[in-house]
């Protein structure tokens, strides 16, 4: 058999893989044999090595020249990144979301490009949106400092120009229903 030619990684049978990761592999007869996936290709290159002295091919077959036993070989070549059906599933699945959230990208800008109107729609919308939430915000602090001011009022000694029925009772009792002792009774004799 012909020695092989190395590749573009410069190592025989050491592949470059398209996420930057090398991926080693040796023939064993008809059969080929994955040894696994490297983070560099002298990484992958020695795991070859390791493969081709078990299946004892000769050491012009070899990518490295300095090894001279297999024990030797063994101990330089990395572990393989294995990888398990677990993991094949998980990349199907990121794949699948990404080729929808591609899509989706894809369908959007196609929408705003036939449909201006509902663009501006919608930033109208949101703009109103938010300009209604502010203002009730500002409405709701506005609120609460004054009844805040009212509960120095009252707390004082001074009279209150809250009315019976006025909502701000129940702003100033919620703001202060926290504020009770621990000891109270609740068998209601103190509401007498």
């Amino acid at each position: 058999m012909p020695p092989r030619r190395r590749g573009a990684s410069g190592y025989r049978d050491v592949r470059a893989r398209p996420n930057g990761w090398f991926s080693a592999e040796i023939r064993s007869g008809d059969v080929r044999l994955g040894l696994g996936t490297f983070r560099s290709a002298h990484e992958a290159a020695r795991a070859y090595d390791a493969a081709a002295w078990r299946l004892d091919r000769p050491r012009s077959q070899m990518n490295f020249r300095d090894v001279f036993t297999r024990e030797q070989a063994q101990r330089v070549a990395p572990p393989p990144r294995l990888i398990t059906d677990l993991d094949r599933a998980d990349h199907a699945r990121r794949q699948r979301r990404l080729l929808v959230a591609e899509e989706d990208e894809r369908a959007m800008a196609e929408w705003r490009r036939r449909h201006p109107e509902d663009v501006a729609d919608e930033h109208a919308y949101w703009a109103e949106r938010t300009a209604r939430r502010r203002a009730e915000r500002a409405d709701r602090r506005q609120r609460n400092a004054l009844t805040n001011e009212q509960c120095d009022i009252v707390s004082a000694g001074g009279r209150s120009f809250f009315t019976a029925d006025d909502d701000r009772w129940d702003d100033i009792w919620l703001s202060t229903s926290d504020d009770t002792d621990e000891d109270d009774d609740d068998d209601g004799s103190d509401l007498e």
